[in-house]
């Protein structure tokens, strides 16, 4: 393990053929962390804030999907929902993590619940955060997110989409970040290759079906900001919640797709509270 900031360290594990990177912080009850599918994504850049929060009171476990980071990949990777939730399931059977809660943003948040339907002995609870996960017309928004192309002022643009407080896309160092993540070489061909239009497509390609949303004996936590204008609330979480035998949902005013970063406090608050119950 290499230390990688204070208490955080990024190390790799073999899940299948793909060696896989991570970040871990903490100890004691497990929690993985599943990112997002926008442009410059990985552990680190999706869960930079959660890692030392969350790791005062949990071990936490942040690993770059397939496609994404720093996780090698063999050939072209289909955007398929099936593919990302046989990663994270092996990757908490290579760390023999046992039974874990999740926590997912967006196209993580998708992941988290496949996972909790299809290998229900791996998962305890389940944190959603502006998710996808069942069909609903693409936005504008994440049409534009799914088909960026690296520059400064195109990231710029993104993170102000994703936020509701514009002081986030004139923060320098977090427009940097993003976008050198993003204009890697080899990220760059990657993530082009992941989403092509026609998008609508991916949008279902990531959808569980309702009965097995409906079927799901874990408790899910779903949050969404309100002004989210990449994943619309109503068509997503809400809906989950509705088939979702025991769920919450918590809105966020005045927050839009970045809850975790916008509303970083509160988020950690939530997920402490809703992972330390017993259950």
């Amino acid at each position: 393990m290499t230390a990688v900031g204070p208490g955080t360290n990024a190390g790799w594990v073999v899940v299948g053929e793909t060696r896989t990177r991570y970040l871990e912080a903490g100890s004691g009850r497990p929690i993985v962390l599943l990112h997002g599918s926008g442009p410059g994504v990985s552990g680190l850049v999706n869960w930079r804030l959660a890692l030392p929060a969350l790791g005062e009171r949990f071990r936490v476990l942040a690993p770059d999907l397939v496609g994404f980071g720093e996780t090698e990949v063999r050939g072209q990777v289909e955007a398929r929902l099936d593919k990302w939730v046989g990663h994270v399931a092996g990757f908490i059977e290579a760390l023999a993590l046992g039974r874990v809660d999740l926590v997912g943003n967006s196209m993580g948040g998708a992941v988290a619940l496949g996972l909790a339907a299809r290998r229900p002995q791996l998962v305890r609870r389940v944190v959603t955060m502006g998710t996808v996960g069942v069909p609903f017309p693409i936005t504008e928004g994440l049409d534009r997110v799914w088909g960026y192309r690296p520059s400064l002022e195109a990231m710029r643009a993104l993170i102000g989409l994703f936020t509701y407080d514009p002081s986030f896309a004139r923060d320098e160092e977090l427009v940097r970040l993003r976008f050198e993540a993003s204009a890697h070489p080899v990220a760059s061909e990657r993530y082009a290759s992941l989403f092509p239009a026609p998008r609508q497509r991916w949008v279902d390609a990531l959808a569980l079906a309702d009965g097995e949303l409906a079927e799901l004996r874990q408790p899910v936590l779903l949050i969404h900001g309100l002004e989210d204008r990449v994943i619309p609330w109503r068509a997503t979480s809400l809906r989950i919640a509705r088939l979702v035998p025991d769920a919450r949902l918590c809105l966020f005013p005045r927050c839009g797709h970045w809850v975790q970063i916008e509303r970083a406090d509160e988020f950690h608050g939530l997920v402490r509270w809703f992972c330390s119950e017993a259950r």
